[in-house]
């Protein structure tokens, strides 16, 4: 390998985060080929561990940021596994994070092992809502998300018919309730400022 090639990597590595794709791959790989399909309705789990790259400035404890990327696995998992980014996909659809909310409970110390579970907890006509959790291994949940994953150029009520469970719709969570309606105030803010 030429010094050039050594250059040209080093380079790309630099400038693409190569870490993030090449985690994205191992965890639709072992979605797709070593575990069995979940249906939407079922909670998913992916494990992780926090290392030097995950911690903030005095090294001992998961960072901010690092949360909300490890949700990014977590939810490419689950939609691995009960197959609704596939079924979007074949629909002319995509997903697009629309807005989020982490709630932090208690750091996750360097070297700690966790677990982020994923559960779809409602759908209106545009959009479906995730709750996530960092769970460490003494069963302490750590922090708690909810994401609102837009779905564009579908219905998600015509998509949500098309997976067992997904005929009715479950009660809508009071806490969700809340952050919508903190959300359309924000909305209705931005809009009038434009």
């Amino acid at each position: 390998m030429g010094f050039t090639t050594v250059v040209i990597a080093l380079f790309i590595y630099i400038i693409w985060d190569v870490n993030y794709f090449i985690r994205c791959v191992f965890t639709l790989g072992i979605a797709q080929f070593f575990q069995r399909k979940r249906k939407i309705s079922e909670m998913t789990t992916i494990y992780g561990l926090c290392t030097t790259q995950d911690v903030d400035i005095f090294i001992r404890h998961m960072n901010n940021a690092r949360y909300v990327r490890e949700l990014d696995f977590a939810r490419f998992h689950y939609y691995g596994l009960c197959g609704i980014y596939q079924t979007i996909k074949s629909m002319g659809g995509g997903a697009v994070q629309g807005a989020s909310s982490v709630r932090y409970r208690r750091t996750i110390p360097i070297f700690s092992f966790y677990k982020i579970t994923t559960e779809l907890i409602w759908w209106d006509e545009k959009a479906i809502y995730l709750q996530q959790k960092f769970i460490t291994f003494d069963g302490f949940v750590r922090a708690i998300a909810i994401s609102k994953q837009n779905i564009t150029k579908v219905n998600v009520m015509e998509l949500m018919k098309k997976f067992e469970g997904g005929q009715k719709r479950p009660e809508q969570p009071e806490e969700l309730r809340i952050w919508l309606e903190a959300l359309e105030v924000s909305s209705k803010k931005l809009r009038k400022a434009d």
